[in-house]
Order: structure tokens, then C-alpha cells, then sequence
């Protein structure tokens, strides 16, 4: 398994706030799942999923705000609550989270809302978590880009975004499998009316996607910055070619592909595609008056975060663990000087698509 991580101990979600301000978008979508689910229609425990949690941080707003909702449509309804994430995440800080013990966000702790049960898995969601017929309510939100696994190396890019020809199509049929996989177990696992939403990385209509809605993109400065060490012989030609994101951001048009199909594997299921939209959240924008040093500072805090595992894990192991981390902060250390030097050029707006799904009776 290629050991894919966030940077623990609270720091991916206080580094990326960004994606918190994606899920408080997508409550209205909660909502209408909740109302479709009828809470107050049923006494059997009410099981909630969070794939891809990370730490929690982002999505724990959005979770007192249905549990809030929840208690207030069926008071005593018993609530089971799992944040899910690969075996490397740090549950530690997602544990104290959810109980309040996580310095400085006390207040976000479920602990006041009775009968709420949380749990966690660290089981992929490109497999079947829960039970059949268990899961009431399933969401995620900007983790369903990653892929099962890598198709292939990527030789002048670090993203399959900024990729053509082979390269490319090799990411999107993988991504292609995967979908239809990741909607396949979600289906085996929802209770007949059970609800998805989803807010997951895209590629608009217009060919945006995260880190390229204008100014300089993300993912061409990445391989640039990466290029740059290996020309000045700090990393090797492997090295170099090994920094590839195990992510595929899909269009529109392939994530409403198994819906639109209605002999379609998914389709059968009895899964429905009752909301699609692409939505553009404003993130990480340089503010006139802002401080400079700052804002750099927090734009390479925030990158690292999420991609730090993806460019330690293309070094050598062979090296000495400092050494690596030394070659890491010279490179975050490159990128964080250009945005510095052009703090306007330098933001990533999110992308999503957001999708409500239900699993007909």
C-alpha cells in the first residue's frame, strides 16, 4: 500500500480551512438527505459515515450542525457516528477532537449530544466498510480524488490534472474503476432510502479544477519547483518521476457517468443521482493589506499539509531521514518564496462536485 497521509496532530485541518468552508456549503444537501430520511420515522440506531475524515477537523462544524438537526427531529433515536480514513491517519487527534481534548478546539467536542456514538475505521473507502443494509447517511467531501492505486508514473508532471495522452488516460480509467467501486460499496452498505452526499474534487464545466481557476496552477509550479532539484543534482531522475499524486481530479460528465447509464452496474443498485452541481468556494486569497510573509507562510503550511507524503515518499529511502526532510523544506521553502514574491498570482480556490444520491427502496 503507498503510504499516503495528512500531517497529523490537528495540523492538517488547521492548515486547511479552505476545506471546511466546501462542507458548510454543502449542509443545504445534508438537509434535504435528512429530510428524505425522515428521522423521526424509525427507532433503530441512525448510522453516519465521514470517508476520508483526515482529523476531523474540517467536517466536525458541519456534524454538530446535523446532530443538532438530528436531535432536534427525533430526540432519542440513537446515533452512530464513524469518521473513516486510511490506517496511517491520525486518529489520535480525530479522537480527541470528537471528545474535546484537542488543544484549543474544546468547544467542537460532540460530548453534549446525547446518544451519539462515534466510532472510526481505518478501513479505505475503495472497500466496503460497514455491514450490508447498515448505513443510514454517507458523506465525504474533498478525499475521493485519491485513487486505489498509482497507474503509472508521471515523467514531466507531478498531477494527472496537468497530464496528456497515455499518461492521462491510464489516471482516468483507474479513476473510472474506482468510482464505480466506491459507489458499489456505498450501495451494499446504505439501508433501503439511505442518502450520499458528496463534495468531491472536479474538473468544472469550464476546465477548472483546484489549484488552476486563474493565477499560476498549482501543479505546474509543483513540477517545476520538483524539476528544479533534480537539475541542480539534489534529487535523483527516480526521485524526480516518483513525486506523483495518487489523485485524479474527474469532470462533470465521469462522475455522472454511472447514473446516466441505466443498465449501468450502479444504476442497478437501485442508487439515483438526485443532485449534481459544480461549485466553486473562494480559498486562500491574498487580502490587499495582508501581511506578506504571512499569507506565504500559511499557503505553504496548507500545501504541505496535504501533499507532504506524496513528495517525502519519492525519496530515497536509502537517505537518512533528516536529509530527506531537509530536501522537503528547501522545496516548500522554493514555493513559499514565489508565492511571497507574487501573493495575488498564488491561490487555490476549491473545485467540487457536489452530489446527493439515494439508494431507492
Amino acid at each position: 500500500m503507498v503510504e499516503v497521509r495528512m500531517r497529523g496532530d490537528g495540523h492538517y485541518s488547521a492548515s486547511c480551512g479552505g476545506q471546511g468552508l466546501v462542507i458548510d456549503r454543502a449542509l443545504p444537501l445534508i438537509l434535504e438527505a435528512i429530510d428524505a430520511l425522515d428521522p423521526a420515522s424509525s427507532d433503530a440506531a441512525f448510522a453516519i459515515a465521514d470517508f476520508g475524515a483526515a482529523d476531523g477537523g474540517t467536517s466536525i462544524r458541519m456534524f454538530r450542525a446535523l446532530l443538532t438537526e438530528l436531535r432536534m427531529r427525533a430526540p432519542d433515536r440513537p446515533i452512530i457516528l464513524t469518521h473513516t480514513d486510511l490506517p496511517y491517519n491520525d486518529f489520535s487527534a480525530l479522537f480527541r477532537l470528537v471528545h474535546g481534548l484537542l488543544p484549543g478546539r474544546e468547544a467542537d467536542g460532540l460530548g453534549e449530544f446525547d446518544r451519539v456514538f462515534s466510532f472510526a475505521s481505518g478501513t479505505s473507502f475503495h472497500q466496503q466498510i460497514f455491514p450490508d443494509a447498515t448505513l443510514s447517511l454517507g458523506f465525504s467531501a474533498s478525499a475521493m480524488h485519491w485513487l486505489s492505486r498509482l497507474p503509472t508514473q508521471l515523467v514531466d508532471h507531478v498531477h494527472a490534472a496537468t497530464a496528456s495522452g497515455a499518461e492521462r488516460a491510464a489516471f482516468a480509467a483507474q479513476a473510472a474503476r474506482d468510482w464505480e467501486a466506491i459507489l458499489l460499496n456505498r450501495a451494499r452498505e446504505l439501508v433501503p432510502g439511505g442518502q450520499l452526499v458528496f463534495a468531491n474534487f472536479c474538473i468544472d464545466e469550464d476546465g477548472r479544477y483546484s489549484g488552476a481557476t486563474g493565477g499560476r496552477n498549482l501543479f505546474e509550479t509543483l513540477a517545476r519547483l520538483w524539476r528544479a532539484l533534480h537539475e541542480d543534482g539534489t534529487i535523483t531522475a527516480e526521485e524526480r518521476s516518483g513525486a506523483t499524486f495518487m489523485q485524479y481530479n474527474r469532470t462533470i460528465a465521469e462522475f455522472r457517468a454511472p447514473f446516466d447509464d441505466p443498465a449501468s452496474a450502479v444504476s442497478r443498485t437501485g442508487l439515483v443521482l438526485e443532485h449534481c452541481s459544480s461549485v466553486i468556494t473562494p480559498t486562500g486569497r491574498f487580502v490587499e493589506g495582508e501581511d506578506v510573509a504571512a499569507f506565504a507562510g500559511r499557503s505553504a503550511s496548507s500545501l504541505r499539509a496535504f501533499s507532504e507524503s506524496t513528495f517525502f515518499g519519492a525519496l530515497d529511502p536509502g537517505r537518512p531521514q533528516a536529509e530527506r526532510q531537509a530536501i522537503l523544506d528547501r522545496f516548500y521553502g522554493a514555493y513559499e518564496a514565489e508565492v511571497a514574491s507574487a501573493p495575488r498570482d498564488y491561490y487555490r480556490e476549491a473545485v467540487n462536485c457536489f452530489m446527493r444520491v439515494a439508494k431507492v427502496a
